[in-house]
């Protein structure tokens, strides 16, 4: 194959159908919104890349001269691309249950830590910016993108109307978005501390 796009494609379906199926029969009461946030927390490409890791599937994973002196193998993108593929690789050899082991198996730690609901940062302000009949939501603005490919910081600042604005810094977007958050419902005294 000329790339893993294809797999990648078959693999994050196969994903999300064992995690959704999982989460039906291990939490018979909750409610969507329950089972959504958890679902989104077992299959982002955070977790993937962390099982990538575990696997230690870098060396495997067939990349162009520039990206692999660039650290490709060590990219959170590129692994839970990789980890993806490889779930679609194993349904495509085995089918349904094999694969559906394999993500059970190798997410196990994680699905144990989803006795409580997860409610991230982002989630958490826009609810409570909902509660105050403010009828904008926040808005996220990157303020700086900086670092080498293989290790990026982004800095990004979240607005609020009403609230002065608030920055967070991580390694992805996503992270920087829920540390402004988490920064803003802190300071707002919605938080205690960082809950994500």
């Amino acid at each position: 194959m000329p790339d893993y796009e294809r797999l990648e494609f078959l693999g994050d379906r196969v994903l999300g159908l064992a995690i959704a199926e999982y989460l039906l029969q291990a939490f018979p009461a909750a409610s969507e919104g329950d089972l959504a946030r958890r679902f989104n927390g077992l299959v982002r490409k955070e977790t993937c890349a962390a099982v990538a890791a575990e696997l230690d599937l870098g060396p495997y994973i067939h990349l162009g001269d520039s990206e692999a002196m660039a650290g490709g193998r060590r990219k959170r993108t590129i692994l839970a691309d990789a980890c993806e593929a490889l779930l679609g690789a194993a349904y495509l050899d085995g089918g349904w249950d094999p694969a559906k082991q394999l993500i059970i198996e190798h997410w196990s730690s994680r699905l144990a830590k989803v006795i409580t609901v997860p409610v991230d940062a982002k989630t958490a302000l826009q609810e409570w910016v909902q509660g105050q009949a403010n009828t904008k939501l926040p808005r996220y603005v990157l303020v700086s993108n900086s670092g080498p490919d293989h290790a990026p910081e982004f800095v990004y600042e979240v607005q609020v109307t009403g609230c002065g604005p608030a920055q967070g810094t991580g390694p992805s977007r996503r992270a920087a978005e829920q540390a402004a958050a988490a920064a803003l419902l802190t300071r707002e005294g919605v938080w205690k501390g960082s809950n994500e």
